[in-house]
């Protein structure tokens, strides 16, 4: 029988793929959790690839500086495990000499025992030298900020002197919010459920089903997560439903549904819905969204298809529309770094098209007197505020509702934009689009 691999061997592969654009760091977990038992070591590998990647364009120049040439390209796995070891090592994730052993017994486990020796050199070289090494980076804002330099231009473009401390908050942990289902349990229940486990989690006073916990927890273990009783979900994603303005009777369509998060907090919120259905373009997330909805008790008609063509539902009407839009997802990098790696300057146009692509597809689908709530984890202007603007002067049968609430974001001219860290919660932007009942008819005008 093969024996498993280490838990840093594990973590410089998953990285190693990451770098070379192959898949996402969601994709890559739920892999790696498959080959996983021990939660505790789950836990381990995330608290080392969440280092690295926070911290990835520094540690990457100090590899460079550490080694005398380059690996080739055949070392790609143990290239990443030094720089893992060398985000273990300045966060102080594991103690020194445990992090050097562990790391070269990764090594040798990953078939590199030529390059063992090379390992233990280099994160002991790192040890005794880091002051210097530190103080010799190249002062260039990559390096300062820990992205990549379109995202800096953009950002600073986007929002001049709140740009650094997005930048911060990016680079820093994320608090973890939950969201209880009221079909089950009361939010005073699940706070009872939590306090008894000895976890400090506190209320949000506006998000009447949203529950802020600081400190890192695996909330699969927590009683009542398999029965459903709450989700994991940032509080900024939670305001969507609070924006649909839901009631008793109403057609719901939640067009981009996948992984099912938000057509869940709807089913959750109003049971008496004429019908509810979600829509995605992608098939396999469509079956992890039925997954998630049986988890928590939950129905909806869900479809794979692409909305801009013509699909199962071009025929049907909707009283609410949740378009959360393909983007850049640059306002949930802290939950996300693997985005400063595989998002490119360039897939921000094709972004731009696709998304408006979308609104024109699904407003003859809103029926009038309807709304539409437009949302993005984006917190690039063009994505959000530019792209309802362009929308609107493309409809005149469309207006923007002053709906989102003030404690939310910063005003923008047609909606509200929270920058990333802004109240614990992940950058996202909503707009809330209404249709004029007497323009029903019209198309683009």
């Amino acid at each position: 029988m093969k024996r498993p691999l280490p838990i840093r061997a594990i973590a410089a592969q998953t990285l190693a793929t990451l770098r070379r654009g192959g898949a996402s760091l969601t994709e890559l977990l739920m892999e790696a959790d498959a080959r996983i038992d021990d939660a505790r070591d789950r836990a381990q590998l995330r608290a080392i690839l969440y280092a690295s990647l926070r911290g990835i364009f520094r540690y990457e120049a100090l590899l460079r500086a550490l080694l005398a040439k380059p690996l080739p390209k055949r070392h790609e796995a143990v290239e990443a495990l030094l720089i893992n070891g060398l985000a273990q090592l300045e966060l102080g994730i594991d103690a020194p000499y445990a992090v050097v052993d562990a790391s070269v017994t990764a090594a040798r486990a990953l078939g590199e025992t030529n390059l063992a020796g090379l390992v233990n050199a280099v994160l002991r070289r790192f040890q005794r030298e880091r002051e210097a090494l530190v103080a010799a980076l190249p002062n260039t804002p990559d390096l300062a900020y820990n992205h990549p330099a379109w995202m800096i231009r953009r950002f600073e473009r986007d929002w001049y002197e709140h740009a650094a401390a997005l930048f911060a908050a990016n680079n820093a942990p994320a608090p973890t919010w939950l969201r209880v289902n009221r079909r089950r349990r009361s939010r005073d229940d699940v706070l009872a459920v939590l306090t008894a486990h000895g976890i400090d989690a506190h209320a949000h006073p506006h998000l009447p089903d949203a529950i802020r916990v600081d400190h890192g927890l695996d909330v699969t273990q927590l009683p009542g997560f398999a029965e459903g009783d709450f989700s994991v979900q940032d509080g900024a994603a939670q305001v969507a439903v609070e924006l649909l303005d839901l009631q008793p009777g109403l057609s719901v369509l939640d067009a981009c549904c996948a992984p099912g998060g938000k057509l869940a907090h709807i089913a959750e919120r109003e049971s008496g819905l004429a019908s509810l259905v979600g829509v995605d373009i992608d098939a396999t997330r469509i079956e992890r969204t039925r997954t998630g909805l049986a988890r928590l008790q939950l129905e909806a008609e869900l479809f794979a298809a692409d909305l801009r063509q013509h699909s199962v539902i071009s025929r049907r009407r909707f009283d609410r529309i949740l378009l959360d839009a393909p983007c850049s997802g640059t306002g949930v990098i802290r939950r996300h770094p693997d985005i400063r790696l595989l998002r490119r300057d360039a897939d921000i146009a094709a972004l731009l098209q696709t998304q408006a692509a979308l609104l024109d597809a699904l407003w003859p689908l809103l029926a009038p007197g309807g709304r539409l709530v437009y949302a993005t984890c984006s917190v690039l202007a063009d994505e959000n505020d530019g792209q309802v603007a362009a929308f609107l002067e493309r409809r005149r049968d469309a207006l923007a509702l002053d709906a989102v609430p003030e404690w939310f974001g910063r005003a923008q001219q047609h909606g509200r934009q929270n920058l990333s860290g802004d109240g614990g919660f992940d950058g996202f932007y909503y707009a809330v689009l209404a249709r004029r009942a007497e323009s029903a008819g019209r198309g683009l005008q």
